[in-house]
């Protein structure tokens, strides 16, 4: 097949049974469909997770959801996509997975109550105050295609449509916007989130070694 099997995944694991506690037995004896690289097939959940955990990136993703934003699955699956050490909720609870096509079960979701609890969140990190970023294009905003992207950082995306909410925009650090050349008057919120993810990525990750792969 030119573009690869039909079939996403592996069937069961043909022959002996490899040894460790990163194996799910489960997926060794019926075959391990799910979405995950070649990397952690048929590994545990838990095992996914731990492993991510010793090696996630410096930023973190936050995202306001006031009206139940459809984007905010989206943003958590890029989020995991480009590992980041954290995504945070911010408003109500509650928010359509579906998105995520699942990958919000190897990432750290926190809820907060409004974007000021987020702040105080991230000012109070073990490892130090992580700044406040926003996307928004608004007066004063830095330019991404031309800006230093802190090494640690938090982006924060608003609603799709109006953007940041006005609470949001006193609180951050700084905000920064995407350069656009067409007759909108801005992105999509999941696309400005991986720009912005991506952006980190092309400035902080190291490429070089085994731990990027390319979809």
């Amino acid at each position: 097949m030119p573009h690869g099997p039909a079939e996403v995944g592996l069937g069961p694991w043909p022959g002996e049974w490899p040894q460790g506690d990163q194996w799910d037995a489960d997926l060794l004896r019926s075959g391990d469909r799910r979405n995950v690289v070649d990397r952690y097939r048929y590994w545990t959940m838990e095992a996914i997770r731990a492993d991510l955990d010793s090696r996630r990136h410096g930023f973190h993703v936050a995202i306001e959801n006031w009206q139940h934003d459809f984007n905010i699955g989206t943003i958590v699956r890029s989020a995991n996509a480009f590992l980041a050490a954290e995504v945070h909720i911010v408003g109500n609870r509650r928010w359509n997975r579906r998105g995520a096509m699942v990958t919000d079960r190897y990432q750290h979701v926190r809820h907060h109550a409004d974007v000021p609890a987020l702040h105080d969140y991230l000012a109070a990190l073990p490892e130090g105050p992580v700044p406040l970023h926003g996307v928004d294009n608004l007066p004063g905003s830095l330019h991404l295609e031309t800006m230093a992207v802190p090494e640690r950082v938090c982006f924060l995306f608003g609603q799709e449509g109006p953007g940041l909410s006005e609470r949001a925009r006193e609180v951050c650090d700084a905000t920064f916007s995407i350069a656009q050349f067409g007759s909108t008057r801005s992105i999509n919120a999941s696309a400005a989130a991986a720009i912005a993810m991506h952006t980190w990525v092309v400035q902080h990750a190291d490429l070089c070694g085994d731990t990027a792969w390319r979809g």
